[in-house]
């Protein structure tokens, strides 16, 4: 029955889904990407089908697969996809979501962002004070060590040479795993040979690079080329090196080593990612992704230009904290930070007052942790920098279409009649308070 029935009528027009399927401007994504398609060949997927499944994925944080099963279970998903009847079918295979979002890239996402901006567009409006900070997005990389980069390269050596048909004068096939196994100990009694087994990973490894590009020659690409420095660049560097200058991951050779100060996790592999929200609303307006492990200051320029050129308007402020240190303005934007202490030739008024300004500041450190938690930034599983820039974008926008469908709900009804409440009578809103009986 409910493959025959139009979902428009069967369906909750309460559901959150619903909701936001119809306050979602999809001719515009349509307009936007109906340019990155040929006229030729295969007829493409529905464009609001694919921008509805990155949504989603991120929306519920699923995975590529994950998302496409849960779309053939749920009607609420087809129709949130522009489907009017129920499908028992997947809406694609998994792999397409990946092609789509290489196609639409970083502009594209930044349309879909923008989109999430606009439902929160009276609350923008009415504020002129952003807070800022950044964090780090850790790249799906293992923890790099010195014999663990070593054996990716010999085995990634292994299987490119058995790819191409490469005859090895010695594959060292029987010396790599006693040389791991000796490698690995961790008895006080075996450093010496532990030292030597990570000595001779490195020559086994330099010896197969040598036979490969020999047996290789004149025929290698400019991708293959580019793969091959990178091995040479992990088997001769050294751990005494800053590790800006070492690589940390052959299957992602960009990622940065980041120290944040964190006692749990003294330092992160990946790239560093800024935010901007609105001091009241608490709307990312603003989202920025960095290739280099930069200093947090230098970050804030272009934090601040993705919220202008997503919002349309200039900030007159931004609170940031002690880590951005050094800079007072950008353009039209002050940068608020914390006084220094001891004397800063301000009475107690001016210090009490700009203290509970910046108390505002803290409330971008929840946002990044839901955005880390929910919103699937805890890692990234997306390759490279451009899948951090494409992953932050869609957090960013799961997290305002997820505020607007809170701020619709009942929920949010009762909480502004009680805001309502304690802004006329605050002696009673007080913990411990004495009741205040008004006169009738």
């Amino acid at each position: 029955l409910l493959g025959t029935m139009d979902l428009e009528e069967v369906l909750d027009q309460r559901h959150d889904l619903y909701r936001l399927a119809k306050v979602i401007r999809w001719e515009r994504l349509d307009a936007a990407f109906v340019p990155l398609y040929a006229d030729r060949g295969r007829p493409g997927l529905p464009i609001r089908r694919m921008a509805g499944l990155l949504i989603l994925k991120q929306l519920y944080n699923l995975s590529d697969e994950s998302v496409c099963e849960r779309w053939r279970e749920s009607p609420y998903m087809q129709y949130f996809c522009g489907e009017t009847h129920f499908r028992w079918g997947y809406p694609c295979e998994a792999s397409e979501l990946v092609h789509f979002r290489k196609r639409i890239g970083e502009e594209g996402v930044g349309k879909i962002f923008e989109e999430s901006v606009n439902l929160h567009r009276e609350e923008v409006e009415g504020e002129n004070e952003l807070v800022a900070d950044t964090t780090v997005q850790e790249a799906n990389v293992t923890y790099p060590t010195e014999t663990k980069l070593r054996e990716r390269v010999i085995k990634r050596l292994w299987r490119l040479g058995e790819k191409h048909g490469v005859s090895w004068e010695r594959s060292f096939k029987r010396t790599v795993p006693v040389l791991l196994q000796v490698a690995r100990q961790r008895s006080n009694r075996s450093a010496k040979k532990r030292r030597k087994a990570i000595r001779r990973l490195q020559t086994v490894g330099h010896g197969l690079l040598k036979q490969y590009r020999a047996a290789r020659e004149g025929q290698l690409g400019p991708k293959e080329e580019a793969e091959l420095e990178v091995m040479k660049r992990i088997l001769t560097q050294r751990f005494s090196e800053p590790s800006s200058q070492r690589v940390h991951s052959l299957h992602d050779p960009t990622v940065r080593c980041i120290g944040k100060g964190k006692v749990h996790k003294p330092y992160e592999w990946g790239r560093k990612a800024g935010f901007a929200i609105t001091a009241r609303s608490t709307v990312i307006v603003g989202v920025a992704s960095f290739e280099d492990n930069l200093y947090d200051g230098d970050t804030l320029p272009r934090t601040l230009a993705s919220a202008t050129h997503h919002t349309g308007k200039l900030f007159r402020s931004v609170l940031v904290d002690r880590g951005y240190r050094g800079q007072t303005r950008y353009g039209m934007t002050e940068v608020v930070q914390p006084y220094r202490r001891g004397r800063s030739g301000r009475n107690a008024y001016q210090k009490s007052k700009h203290r509970k300004r910046m108390g505002r500041r803290a409330a971008v450190e929840p946002v990044i942790g839901h955005l880390k938690n929910d919103y699937r930034m805890m890692r990234s599983y997306l390759k490279g920098y451009t899948g951090s820039v494409l992953n932050a974008y869609l957090a960013a926008s799961a997290w305002n279409f997820r505020k607007w469908l809170r701020e619709g709900s009942l929920f949010a009804l009762i909480r502004t009649i009680w805001r309502g409440f304690c802004k006329a009578f605050p002696g009673d809103c007080r913990l411990g308070a004495p009741p205040r009986f008004i006169p009738s």
